[in-house]
């Protein structure tokens, strides 16, 4: 059975992070699809370590296996909201959301607890995350000082990176990692593409996107205006990669730049959740009820099956993501 390998660039997007938990559980079942290198941002990143340390421990079946716990975790510790899916739970949304918008987690939180960070710190071994030949992680984070991303990789990764892939800064204090201060990665690389342009392996990359790039009507609500506004930053940095790949892509194409070692062509793929996944409220990127986080895992699953039977033939002979037909 001929196999092909895939880079793979994660999405962060909160608990809808879990239809990437789907679709990287349907890859995985298809032994015909090898991996090669991981770009995690946010939930994105969870998604990645959730798999290496799985792949460390058992193969593909162990990386199943790995997100499923990853997940089954996040769902359990949420289990702190006092009262769920009654008018009670709309009033605490509401409640919660006021809080944010008059006080920064400085003040709201100034003992700095992220539950997010015990759970990474419980779910993954980092040296053996370190140590793993078989697959290399990128892991993404937004510096505060200087506004850059900075892509940690190998022995970097350590649960304060993961932690601060998905620091957001309206819930969360900044993490220090080596003395500076760090946000989600998801403002400047949601995923963070340009480590796999010069990964040594192969040119196919598959995006798993999970924040719509395009939703056709106005926000008029506070809320939902804060919500289109994080979309769209949180977008902004992998359309500009994007726009980079389909240009230099047409100069080789046109014969105005020859395809070598400086530059080569990038066969882009894409899964998403399309309408399905468009149709949930952003504000329910916080929901983390088991029945929801599972309902959105298989959604992955189907979507990913498409993709496959669609798009398999494709893999490291053309793109089948039509970079320009998105900025036209």
């Amino acid at each position: 059975m001929a196999t092909k390998t895939i880079n793979l660039a994660l999405q962060g997007g909160g608990s809808h992070g879990a239809f990437t938990w789907g679709v990287l559980d349907r890859l995985l079942e298809d032994k015909r699809i090898e991996l090669s290198a991981i770009s995690g941002t946010s939930a994105g990143a969870m998604n990645a370590a959730a798999l290496a340390q799985g792949w460390v421990d058992g193969g593909r079946e162990g990386a199943r296996e790995s997100l499923d716990r990853f997940w089954k975790r996040v769902s359990d510790a949420a289990m702190f909201v006092p009262v769920r899916d009654t008018p009670w739970d709309t009033w605490w949304n509401a409640w919660t959301s006021n809080v944010m918008r008059a006080m920064s987690p400085y003040q709201f939180n100034p003992a700095g607890l992220n539950p997010l960070r015990d759970i990474v710190a419980e779910s993954f071994d980092f040296e053996k995350l370190a140590a793993c030949k078989a697959l290399t992680l990128f892991i993404a984070a937004t510096n505060v000082f200087t506004g850059k991303v900075r892509v940690f990789t190998g022995h970097e990764v350590t649960a304060d990176v993961l932690a601060a892939s998905a620091c957001l800064p309206q819930l969360f204090q900044a993490v220090e990692i080596d003395g500076e201060p760090y946000w989600d990665g998801g403002y400047m690389g949601n995923p963070a593409l340009f480590p796999l342009f010069y990964h040594e392996g192969p040119g196919d990359i598959l995006l798993v996107q999970v924040s719509p790039i395009e939703r056709r009507q106005t926000p008029t609500s506070v809320e939902d205006i804060d919500n289109r506004i994080d979309e769209i930053a949180f977008n902004g940095s992998l359309l500009r990669e994007l726009r980079a790949i389909e240009f230099v892509d047409r100069l080789i194409g046109e014969g105005q730049i020859v395809a070598g070692k400086r530059y080569h062509k990038i066969l882009m793929h894409r899964v998403d959740g399309g309408a399905e996944l468009t149709a949930y409220p952003p504000a329910t990127k916080m929901n983390a009820d088991w029945p929801f986080l599972t309902a959105l895992r298989d959604l992955g699953r189907i979507k990913a099956e498409h993709w496959l039977k669609a798009n398999y033939a494709a893999i490291g002979k053309r793109p089948t993501l039509d970079l320009r037909g998105i900025f036209e």
